[in-house]
């Protein structure tokens, strides 16, 4: 058996139908939903993750590919996880080569928990130093989750105290109709002003009437009470 089969077998053991049922509803899979037609195996991130501890170096990128094309949500994930994996332990020109493959790979890295464990920690790691504009073609992009990876890449840099295009990002998203968009923006906001709170506060007085809703509660769900309180009801 090659690798790759032994992987997904190893998956298949640790699935659970029960919580597959459960996973489904949770990432919304319905029609019409933003998971729309998504297929779990009902396997544990924590499970996923010693799966890729086992397997990482065993399977190669086309492997790894081959994996991310999969119907099961899971071992997308797992593929992703491998990616990132195999991203922290390489030279510069390999992770080029996998930031590359990360981007032509989008249209499978649909669901949220699919850009979030990912995006920082390539996309974003491998052009904290570089130029930013592939971010700014993402957000732009008629795909939702193009456009989560743009703003959630820029983790890694608020990480590094560089807030800039998390603020422009944020603009260019502001209108954004998506609630998963939404929450990402202000979750991002929030991370700002956990660094730079005065950073968030001149953003928020530009903008605050005009943010969704959700947006406006992440990005000051951190604040006290009162000064909450005041934002939601100037609205």
């Amino acid at each position: 058996m090659d690798m790759l089969s032994e992987l997904k077998k190893d998956m298949k053991e640790k699935s659970d139908n029960e919580r597959a049922k459960n996973l489904s509803r949770f990432f919304k899979t319905g029609r019409g939903e933003y998971g729309e037609g998504d297929i779990f195996l009902g396997i544990t991130v924590p499970n996923q993750r010693n799966i890729v501890k086992k397997y990482w170096e065993k399977i190669n990128l086309k492997e790894t590919e081959e994996l991310l094309k999969s119907k099961f949500h899971e071992e997308r994930l797992t593929a992703l996880l491998i990616l990132v994996k195999k991203y922290s332990k390489s030279d510069e020109k390999e992770k080029e080569e996998i930031f590359n493959f990360y981007l032509s790979n989008t249209k499978y890295i649909n669901n949220w928990d699919l850009v979030d464990l990912s995006a920082p920690n390539i996309i974003g790691n491998f052009i904290l130093n570089k130029n930013h504009d592939i971010l700014y073609k993402l957000a732009k992009s008629e795909n939702l989750w193009e456009k989560r990876i743009s703003i959630i890449s820029t983790a890694t840099f608020i990480r590094s105290n560089q807030f800039e295009d998390t603020i422009k990002i944020s603009e260019i998203l502001l209108n954004e109709k998506h609630d998963l968009i939404h929450k990402a923006v202000g979750w991002m906001l929030r991370e700002i002003g956990k660094r730079n709170k005065s950073k968030l506060e001149k953003f928020l007085k530009k903008y605050h009437k005009k943010m969704p809703r959700t947006m406006l509660r992440y990005a000051i769900e951190k604040f006290p009470e009162n000064e909450r309180k005041g934002y939601l009801n100037k609205v």
